[in-house]
């Protein structure tokens, strides 16, 4: 990663061309609007694209500009220079946005998978491992994702700073389930960072605090050690967290902010602030939860962002270094985080299509034999489903447990119920016992159906 090519000086420009006054009417009437060919190009991409016929790039780049300036929206934060951050609203983020608050938010069609308790919580618990993992795995944490889910599910104890710095995103997106509704503070944000590096740091007396003048921090490109970004003084983040909770908190519509747009700009101000040592990464994609689940979008709870970064680490650090070398518009950053949402979305609802399939055959094979549909449960048609999908698959009592969020006597319920109706086998693994899906399991099932009776291993 190497940072952008500097833009041409606007100012400078227009000294240059107030010279050729004709020029400068040329192009303010060109009809160049701000998007080149359809998208919000950098100076970094413009330059090296044809330019239109009679222009040179930097005319093209100026003419631009000067379209994108009218529309520009800013905000109450400023960047080091002193300079306001600000955005654009153009018809690709207007589309943008009109899909996520069309799939993600009010009175949303979505499938029953979702809308009945025990399922909700199933894919919320599902979402919730996803995004700490894969958080994680962004900031370095080298647990493979089989394993971490392996940790998440069992609930054991990490054994290394990459298995902890996932089951610290997990805890932090629990916390932001529980405490969502209540105002952000900065109190909160500590909380948050302590909670998401409690255990990983060289320096544990650096959870849960602000960074200090006496720690040099930057951030660099971990190959090339090019720096990528310097943040602001550690003297002013004390007074930068108040404005970002008073920006996250406020509801007066003047001037309107679109409520996606301000969880978005969070999760970036959040990291240009970068108020802390470490953790700041994994802090405000946080910041951007908490704010869509205060807003109501509540279909948020069950998608990964991070996973659809993880794809392109380059293209968010890239996003970042846009808005920074170009007048602090935050509008490229905007433009990436809305993409990642639109395929995060419709990822989920390609997941959920699929196991509507899966579960509705799954019933299919169970449809007529009353005794059975009548005593198998949501969490058990799940694992029957899995189970006809993975023969001699494993199960236990503990991760049934965690991954339906229910106690463990009730997942120890499901799983005995299971093998007294012969559609699981039980033995031992040390002290614990463990379920195995039997390889006829649908010839088991489809005896059951027929009506034919199979005599069930018992509970000894």
């Amino acid at each position: 990663m190497r940072v952008p090519s500097a833009p041409p000086d606007i100012p400078e420009l227009f000294q240059k061309y107030g010279e050729q006054p004709n020029r400068l009417v040329e192009l303010i009437q060109s009809g160049i609007g701000g998007q080149p060919a359809g998208a919000y190009l950098h100076w970094d991409e413009l330059r090296h694209r044809p330019a239109p016929p009679g222009f040179s790039h930097e005319e093209w780049w100026l003419a631009t500009k000067l379209a994108r300036q009218p529309v520009a929206r800013p905000l109450p934060f400023r960047d080091k220079a002193g300079r306001p951050f600000s955005y654009c609203a153009p018809d690709s983020v207007q589309s943008l946005l009109h899909d996520v608050d069309r799939n993600a938010a009010g009175d949303i069609q979505i499938p029953e998978l979702v809308t009945t308790p025990q399922n909700r919580d199933r894919y919320i618990v599902r979402s919730l491992m996803e995004e700490a993992i894969t958080s994680s795995q962004l900031e370095g944490a080298a647990t493979a994702h089989k394993v971490a889910k392996d940790m998440l599910q069992r609930g054991r104890k990490p054994r290394d700073k990459g298995e902890q710095m996932i089951m610290n995103n997990y805890a932090a997106m629990q916390f932001i389930r529980d405490h969502y509704r209540q105002p952000l503070t900065p109190e909160i944000i500590l909380e948050l960072q302590r909670i998401l590096t409690a255990g990983t740091l060289d320096d544990a007396s650096a959870a849960g605090r602000w960074r200090r003048p006496n720690e040099d921090i930057t951030v660099a490109d971990i190959r090339s050690n090019e720096t990528l970004h310097i943040p602001p003084p550690a003297e002013e983040i004390a007074a930068r967290m108040e404005l970002l909770c008073r920006f996250a908190n406020d509801r007066s519509g003047e001037p309107f902010v679109h409520p996606v747009v301000r969880a978005i700009l969070l999760h970036f101000m959040l990291g240009y602030d970068h108020p802390f040592a470490d953790g700041n990464g994994r802090t405000a994609r946080a910041l951007f939860y908490w704010c869509m689940a205060q807003r109501g979008y509540w279909l948020l709870e069950f998608v990964s962002i991070s996973s659809v970064i993880k794809r392109a680490p380059a293209q968010y650090v890239r996003a970042y270094l846009y808005t920074e070398t170009d007048d602090s518009d935050t509008t490229y950053f905007l433009l990436h985080q809305l993409n990642a949402l639109k395929e995060a979305i419709a990822e989920l609802h390609q997941y959920l299509r699929r196991k509507v399939e899966e579960q509705r055959h799954a019933q299919q094979l169970i449809e007529h034999s009353p005794a059975l549909h009548e005593r198998l449960n949501d969490r058990q048609l799940a694992l029957i489903d899995h189970a006809l999908r993975n023969p001699q698959s494993v199960y236990r009592i503990d991760r049934h447990q965690s991954a339906h969020h229910v106690t463990y006597q009730t997942a120890r319920t499901d799983l005995l119920d299971l093998v007294d109706l012969g559609l699981l086998g039980k033995s031992k693994a040390g002290r614990a016992f463990i379920f195995i899906a039997p390889e006829d399991l649908r010839a088991r099932l489809e005896a059951i159906k027929s009506g034919y009776s199979r005599t069930a291993p018992g509970r000894s």
